[in-house]
């Protein structure tokens, strides 16, 4: 019985070695430099935060974050990528809201948006605002609506590509305003700040975050806040909802995601080390001067953020007929 017991112990000490010799060699993480994925060009929204954001991050993780810029198809060519990199943390999707409304703009899309992804955290909030070329004889929604009014589909207003959040804010506006506004698409957020400045287009939804510098320079006007409170970044712009346009509602998000079937280890490392660098007094300062709102969703709350915007943007979608073109 003795013998029989010593071979059983014997075996079952052979049995674990392996695994706990692996478990010591197997490399911490991050082992390598991150790719933080950005499917839309440099200059916009997400792509400041991330280039904010990440270098203080890779003084805790030890290992640079690469910004990589890979836009097309209102983001979904760069989301691809990252759906079909290895689930070891080393690829990541730094993206913002039309990640969940792209879901229901796209039948064949080549990844699905809740199976392939594992939400980490969302790094801000930040409301769209209403901004117009200045020479556009208009200066608060009020006047704007009574133009597009007397002049329907001569008004153009640009958006960071078709059936983008921009896009959808704007036939939501169209739609809840009772006028009628011609959709010019452009190829990311810079590219359509750039021809609205020079006034071949005349208006556009963009986030606070991007419009504040041109506000400040004069180069467009902002009417309106698209939330339902005023953002700090902005303070004299009055809502859109105060302006007139009962509760209109379009607040962006910004956050980061990896592969789905990333071990849970390296998504909590990821949120904790993302959370503690929001909450670093210079990294807040700076978020909320740009008009973003720190926030640090944990991996549950965001994937029902998400969940939520599908829902939400899903009924938008089917009551206005818009589809991805």
């Amino acid at each position: 019985m003795r013998r029989q017991g010593r071979a059983a112990l014997l075996c079952t000490l052979a049995t674990l070695l392996p695994s706990t010799a692996a478990h010591a060699q197997s490399p911490a993480y991050p082992s390598r430099p991150i790719r933080a994925i950005v499917p839309f060009p440099a200059g916009g929204g997400i792509d400041t935060v991330v280039r904010l954001l990440g270098p203080r991050m890779s003084e805790t993780l030890g290992q640079p974050i690469l910004v990589d810029n890979r836009s097309g198809a209102s983001g979904t060519l760069g989301t691809e990528l990252v759906a079909k990199a290895p689930p070891d943390g080393h690829t990541l999707l730094a993206t913002f809201s039309s990640h969940a409304q792209n879901q229901i703009l796209y039948r064949n899309l080549p990844f699905d948006t809740l199976r392939d992804f594992a939400p980490i955290t969302v790094f801000g909030t930040v409301p769209n605002i209403l901004v117009v070329n200045p020479a556009l004889p208009v200066r608060t929604v009020k006047e704007l609506v009574a133009l597009a009014r007397k002049r329907p589909g001569d008004i153009l207003y640009a958006s960071i590509g078709p059936a983008s959040p921009s896009h959808l804010t704007a036939e939501l506006f169209n739609s809840m305003a009772g006028i009628k506004t011609t959709h010019v698409p452009y190829k990311g957020a810079a590219p359509s700040m750039v021809a609205l400045i020079a006034g071949e287009t005349q208006l556009t939804f963009t986030t606070v975050l991007v419009a504040v510098p041109y506000l400040k320079t004069g180069k467009l006007r902002a009417l309106g806040v698209a939330s339902l409170k005023r953002s700090p970044a902005v303070p004299d712009v009055p809502t859109i909802d105060e302006a007139g346009v009962k509760s209109f509602d379009s607040t962006a998000w910004w956050g980061v995601l990896a592969p789905a079937k990333t071990p849970r280890p390296i998504i909590d490392r990821l949120h904790s080390v993302a959370v503690a660098t929001m909450k670093l007094p210079d990294m807040r300062d700076r978020l909320n001067q740009l008009g973003a709102e720190p926030a640090g969703h944990t991996p549950e709350a965001f994937d029902q953020l998400i969940r939520d915007d599908i829902a939400k943007w899903g009924k938008v979608v089917r009551a206005l007929g818009i589809t991805a073109e």
